[in-house]
């Protein structure tokens, strides 16, 4: 996790970065994880987040602007790491406001629908970005070789009750698995709805998929060693 530093005026946010690769790497078909390897890695990485919204900075939450699959690393125990900082913002948020407004940055297939167009960033701008990373991991497919035929095709199957259909072929299909991939993919549609305020915060992301980890988890054991 990042770590908070102040000294006089100049918040620092310290962060260890070691035996690490980028996660692009181990979900885009050159590493395939399996399901147990996607759980525990979207949970880490949702709570990395969080703690960039809440705790690094408790007055002024963090907003990377850039959450894609190469801005994360990977340890060898798939603990994720935030990167690449360049683009990120701090939020004020003892003012009133809502936004910052500023030129658009990020990377294409990754960006808020909503902050591209009117040029209003929030932090729920990197929960909609998180939200494409979470589809990419589940259907091991890059958002940017085709955004909409990808984030429709999702969104399609999930409302026809068919989104099995748009998992990666290479994590072995299971009882459990399909479970955590299903509830993985339900909460990617939420956090890539069109306006800021239907998504969700990330602590709640984070609270969800620790949830399906541990449920995971439980019906793996119910499997291999049934009462």
């Amino acid at each position: 996790m990042p770590l908070r530093c102040i000294l006089d005026d100049e918040r620092i946010g310290l962060m260890d970065i070691k035996q690490c690769g980028y996660h692009e790497d181990a979900a885009m078909n050159t590493i395939h994880v399996n399901s147990m390897c996607l759980s525990i890695l979207s949970a880490n990485l949702s709570s990395n987040l969080m703690f960039l919204k809440i705790f690094i900075i408790a007055d002024n939450p963090i907003i990377h602007r850039d959450i894609k699959s190469s801005n994360i690393l990977l340890t060898n125990n798939l603990r994720a790491k935030v990167a690449d900082f360049g683009f990120a913002r701090l939020f004020a948020t003892e003012s009133d406001a809502t936004h910052i407004s500023t030129q658009v940055k990020g990377t294409a297939g990754y960006l808020d629908p909503e902050y591209l167009r009117t040029y209003q960033l929030t932090v729920k701008s990197d929960v909609y970005s998180f939200g494409v990373l979470l589809i990419e991991l589940v259907s091991g497919r890059r958002p940017i070789e085709a955004k909409k035929e990808l984030m429709e095709r999702a969104i399609k199957k999930f409302t026809e009750g068919n989104s099995i259909q748009i998992l990666d072929p290479n994590l072995q299909s299971g009882i459990a698995t399909n479970f955590a991939l299903e509830k993985i993919l339900e909460l990617a549609l939420l956090c890539l709805a069109p306006t800021k305020r239907s998504r969700p915060i990330m602590q709640e992301c984070a609270k969800i998929l620790w949830t399906i980890r541990k449920e995971y988890w439980e019906l793996s054991d119910s499997h291999f060693n049934p009462v």
